[in-house]
C-alpha cells in the first residue's frame, strides 16, 4: 500500500501525513484497520518508535483508534481538532512555516505584553526577570536556550491570568518549539543577532514591569518582526540544514 519514506524531513511528520491522505482520500475509510505495525515498518522502511508516534498523532487528530488487542482502526469523520504538528515536506516550505509561526507569535504574544503590563504583580516581575536570566545561563552553560525562550514568553502570558491565552500560547508555543530551535540556531550565528535577542527580550520586560501597556505591545511585537528579519537573512545552507536542527526518536528504534 505505501513507499519508503525518506528524505531530510521528520520521519514520523511524513508518515503521519501519508496515513492521514489515505484515510481523508478516502483510500481508508471508516472501520478499516490500518496495517499493523510490523508492516508498516516494513513497508515504510522506518522505526517502530516513527510508526507509533505517526499512529500517535493521528489518533490525537481524531483520526483513528487503538483497540486493545484488535489493531488501530479509522474512525468516522469529524470535526477534527486544531493540528499544527504536520511538518513540511522541503526546505523551502520549512522556511515558510516558520515565519508563519512568528507572524503569529507577533499577534497573541503581543496581546499577552499589553495586558502584562496592566496585570502582573511584583511576584510576576520576579518570575519572568528570573526566566530571561535563565535564557543567558542555558547558552552561556552550551545549551541552544530554547526551552527557556519558551518559558520566558510563558511567564508573560501566565501573568496575564487568561487562562485561554495561556493554554494557547503553551500550544502553539510546544508545536512550534522546532521553529524556535531554528531561529534561535540563526540568532546565534552572529553575535550581533544575539545581542539585538537579549535587548529586545529585555525591553518587553521592561516596559511591563513599568506598566506601560503599549510599550509593551510595542516592543513584543517588534521582538518577533526584528526575529523575522534575521530569518529572512538567512541564506540556503542555513535553511538546508535547518531541519537537523531538532533531533528526535526518528531513527531511534
Amino acid at each position: 500500500m505505501f513507499t519508503k519514506v525518506d528524505g531530510p524531513v521528520r520521519l514520523a511528520d511524513r508518515v503521519a501525513a501519508m496515513l492521514a491522505d489515505e484515510i481523508e482520500s478516502g483510500r481508508l475509510t471508516a472501520g478499516d484497520k490500518l496495517p499493523t505495525e510490523v508492516e508498516l515498518v516494513k513497508q515504510l522502511g522506518v522505526s517502530r518508535t516513527v510508526i507509533r508516534e505517526a499512529v500517535s498523532r493521528l489518533s490525537n487528530a481524531g483520526l483513528v483508534e487503538a483497540r486493545q488487542g484488535r489493531g488501530v482502526f479509522v474512525l468516522p469523520p469529524r470535526t477534527r481538532p486544531l493540528d499544527l504538528e504536520a511538518d513540511t515536506t522541503n526546505t523551502t516550505d520549512t522556511k515558510d512555516k516558520v515565519l508563519q509561526i512568528v507572524e503569529v507569535r507577533r499577534a497573541m504574544e503581543g496581546e499577552a505584553a499589553e495586558l502584562a503590563a496592566t496585570r502582573a504583580t511584583p511576584a510576576d516581575h520576579v518570575r519572568m526577570r528570573q526566566a530571561l536570566a535563565a535564557i543567558d545561563a542555558a547558552v552561556a552553560a552550551g545549551g541552544d536556550g530554547t526551552d527557556e525562550d519558551l518559558a520566558f514568553h510563558r511567564s508573560i502570558a501566565e501573568s496575564t491570568g487568561n487562562t485561554v491565552m495561556v493554554s494557547t500560547l503553551r500550544y502553539l508555543g510546544e508545536v512550534s518549539r522546532s521553529g524556535i530551535r531554528v531561529t534561535r540556531a540563526n540568532e546565534a550565528r552572529r553575535d550581533d543577532f544575539y545581542d539585538a535577542v537579549r535587548e529586545e527580550h529585555d525591553a518587553i520586560l521592561t516596559a511591563i514591569e513599568q506598566g506601560n501597556p503599549k510599550a509593551a505591545r510595542t516592543a513584543a511585537r517588534l521582538h518577533l518582526t526584528h526575529a523575522a528579519t534575521r530569518l529572512q537573512k538567512a541564506g540556503p545552507e542555513f535553511w538546508n540544514t535547518a531541519q537537523d536542527l531538532d533531533v528526535d526518536l526518528d531513527t531511534a528504534e
